[in-house]
């Protein structure tokens, strides 16, 4: 019989391609706004970006900060003279169109919500991740989602869990999972929250010996034989 009741999944980079969605909003979202989008110009973003997000998970600052941030400290970095809370604005439109599913992520979850509740949890923008999970037709499999804007907290922070299984019905931890593909704030934030995880690996990178990872899989479909 298997242990688990309850199944959590993160979103970008476990069901959805996040990466193809984000490229192909920086690129509209550049030309829209006239500005060439230069290797040099996407690097800076990228490590813009990267370390935002590494202090909103770490709680430093929040997510408001994290979206209206980037874009001006990237533009003032190359003189662009650009709005840029505006150019966020348009770049998180066309992000919640970008509708891309991994492999397997539908077949996994129309197997799994016949037999188990499916809850989602992802940081981000709450327009932009339900525009993409509906866009994507996987939003029908979860009983909720919980949207780290909404909660008001923001994985890996134990908070975060707290207040999503407050609203998870007589949910006990001993017998919940949760499936993610970063270390940082779906393993971790499983860790702090006292229930067993799954890394979803499919670049095959390096265990670290430091952590404790209930399950590794390569491919979703390996869920099944952890959820048999």
């Amino acid at each position: 019989m298997n242990k688990y009741k309850y199944l959590l999944f993160d979103v970008d980079g476990t069901l959805l391609d996040f990466d193809k969605a984000e490229q192909q909003a920086l690129k509209n979202t550049f030309q829209n706004h006239h500005i060439l989008l230069t290797d040099e110009l996407l690097q800076r973003y990228e490590t813009i970006n990267k370390q935002l997000w590494k202090d909103f998970e770490k709680g430093l600052i929040d997510k408001k900060t994290v979206v209206y941030t980037r874009f001006v400290q990237l533009f003032q970095e190359f003189h662009i003279h650009q709005d840029g809370i505006a150019f966020e604005d348009d770049y998180q439109k066309a992000l919640g169109e970008g509708y891309f599913l991994l492999p397997h992520a539908k077949e996994i979850l129309e197997t799994l919500y016949q037999k188990y509740p499916l809850y989602v949890v992802t940081n981000g923008v709450s327009k932009t991740q339900y525009s993409r999970l509906r866009g994507t037709h996987i939003d029908q499999y979860f009983q909720d989602i919980f949207v780290s804007e909404d909660i008001g907290y923001q994985k890996p922070a134990k908070e975060y869990f707290d207040c999503c299984f407050h609203k998870i019905e007589d949910i006990k931890l001993d017998q919940t999972l949760i499936i993610g593909d970063s270390l940082s704030s779906d393993i971790q934030g499983g860790i702090n929250a006292g229930i067993d995880t799954c890394w979803y690996n499919p670049q095959h990178l390096k265990k670290p010996q430091d952590m404790n990872i209930t399950y590794e899989i390569h491919d979703l479909r390996e869920l099944f034989q952890i959820c048999n």
